[in-house]
């Protein structure tokens, strides 16, 4: 934000006005020229406080409007009053200067008295606390109750912390990791990170592969699922049909990430000019931390040849009840009913879901000046009337409420748009459901208009997130060695990115670099 600067006028009106006072009391400011000049002489030789003795002795109301125009100026200012004052010439005290008086012999034998050392203390002010940083309650030592302002009794110091000396790790609870490395304090504001213009690259699709049942990955879009038009039509259907035949997802660990690492070599897609290879999950972790600051994360970081690998890891989790598990069904029938199945009769009940079956998509793009080959596991498709492919994401979720809404806006549609937006997938269809697990209704959604949506509402903006994981990257490609391996993490206290020191990589990584 620009602030404006204002020019003060100090010379203005009210100069103007004193000045022509000034010439109204001859007598008065005669001898607070005198006044003046013997504070100046007297200033050349001792402290300040003996210069105001000297002066209050040589003139008798030279502590009244004197002071403001001549105890204040500097010496320089003052000659010049002096000058303007000596030339000066009124018929009633024409006598106080026939004669010129020596400042620095007889005439000035009080100035000869002076002291070099003040019989005075120097006053000690309190320290000016900034209107940002107020201090603690509005009374107590130097404060009045009465807005007069603080007092003239010097300010205690500052009792020492407890258990910190300025070293070492400052949070109170805990002890810094050993394998500590790096870390990323978030200082900047979001509005300091929304003047950053950050260029994000469509991206491109370079390649793809399907995992079957059973595991097995093919290297063709066998697994890409068209999208069905008429979903609509299937408003009111029971998502839980088929839950007791559901397979689960399995947990394959940097398994599936050596997938994607497959593809790259099955496509000779080079990485010389590459800065980061890895799946669209970790750069949604990165970029929702901009606003999401209360879910913790961890990923994988080896560099290997000057190309950064980010692999993807799981934290522990609590085993999910019955009706989690559940409602995490309902979000892989949905799918089932929005795409199309030629096995499976129109009427015929879902069964079978299998959620290790998927199709992934490899892309190339670029995010600031940051090159990343990034892989993404993609729903379904549908194609314009020219024939033109184009992704569909499809999200469930439960029927939105008045209290419900906002958080849904500032969190859940956060985390769509940026999944969304990285892949340049155009539409996503929700399909809103009770706590039955019945779908209620669907709507689709543009992914250029949810940054719209939200803006209005000043809940997030879309670049304040492509800033955020910029400066990430910048920080982690600039920290990280070759030949290294790291853990980058987001744990409580929830205030930094701390990059700890790994044990070893994974075996895909190593056996896909040997093989470059």
């Amino acid at each position: 934000m620009d602030f404006s600067e204002q020019d003060v006028d100090i010379f203005g009106e009210e100069y103007e006005q004193d000045d022509k006072e000034e010439k109204e009391d001859n007598g008065t400011h005669r001898s607070s020229s005198s006044s003046s000049s013997s504070s100046s002489s007297a200033a050349s030789g001792s402290s300040g406080s003996s210069s105001s003795g000297a002066s209050s002795s040589s003139g008798g109301k030279s502590s009244g409007s004197g002071s403001s125009s001549g105890e204040d100026e500097d010496n320089g200012e003052e000659a010049v009053e002096s000058d303007k004052y000596h030339n000066y010439k009124d018929s009633n005290n024409t006598d106080d200067y026939n004669e010129e008086k020596d400042l620095f012999g007889e005439d000035n034998l009080e100035y000869m008295k002076t002291t070099a050392i003040s019989q005075h203390p120097i006053p000690v002010l309190p320290a000016i606390r900034a209107p940002s940083n107020p201090g603690r309650g509005g009374f107590g030592r130097g404060r009045w109750p009465n807005d007069r302002g603080a007092g003239l009794l010097p300010r205690p110091g500052y009792p020492p912390r407890q258990g910190y000396g300025g070293y070492g790790n400052k949070f109170q609870n805990g002890h810094r990791d050993e394998r500590f490395v790096s870390e990323l304090k978030f200082s900047k504001s979001e509005e300091t990170l929304s003047r950053k213009q950050v260029a994000f690259q469509a991206p491109c699709e370079l390649g793809c592969y399907s995992r079957i049942e059973g595991g097995e990955v093919i290297f063709t879009d066998r697994n890409l699922r068209l999208f069905k038009r008429l979903i609509s039509e299937d408003i009111g259907a029971d998502l839980n049909q088929g839950f007791d035949t559901f397979i689960e997802k399995k947990d394959l660990g940097s398994e599936g990430f050596g997938d994607l690492l497959g593809c790259i070599r099955e496509k000779n897609i080079p990485l010389q000019n590459m800065h980061f290879v890895t799946f669209r999950n970790n750069l949604n972790k990165i970029m929702q931390t901009a606003y999401i600051r209360h879910e913790p994360w961890e990923m994988g970081v080896h560099k290997r040849n000057g190309v950064v690998y980010l692999d993807v890891h799981k934290l522990p989790e609590r085993p999910q009840s019955d009706f989690e598990r559940k409602r995490c069904y309902w979000g892989y029938c949905f799918e089932t009913l929005a795409t199309e199945d030629p096995g499976r009769a129109d009427g015929e009940p879902i069964h079978h879901v299998d959620a290790n079956v998927e199709y992934c998509a490899m892309f190339k793009t670029k995010l600031g000046a940051h090159r990343i080959l990034m892989g993404a596991e993609m729903d379904c498709c549908d194609s314009t009337d020219d024939g033109r492919r184009f992704y569909v994401e499809l999200k469930t979720n439960r029927e939105l409420e008045y209290h419900t809404e906002e958080k849904f806006e500032r969190e859940k549609l956060l985390k769509v748009w940026i999944q969304s937006f990285l892949a340049g997938v155009p539409y996503i269809v929700i399909g809103f459901r009770d706590d039955h697990g019945r779908l209620v209704r669907t709507e689709r959604l543009k992914t250029k208009d949810i940054t719209q949506r939200v803006k209005m509402k000043n809940y997030w903006q879309g670049g304040v997130c492509l800033a955020f994981a910029d400066e990430v990257l910048c920080w982690l490609y600039g920290t990280v060695k070759e030949n290294e391996d790291y853990i980058l993490q987001f744990a409580h206290p929830f205030m930094r990115l701390e990059l700890l020191q790994a044990q070893s990589c994974p075996e895909a990584i190593t056996n896909h670099v040997s093989q470059l």
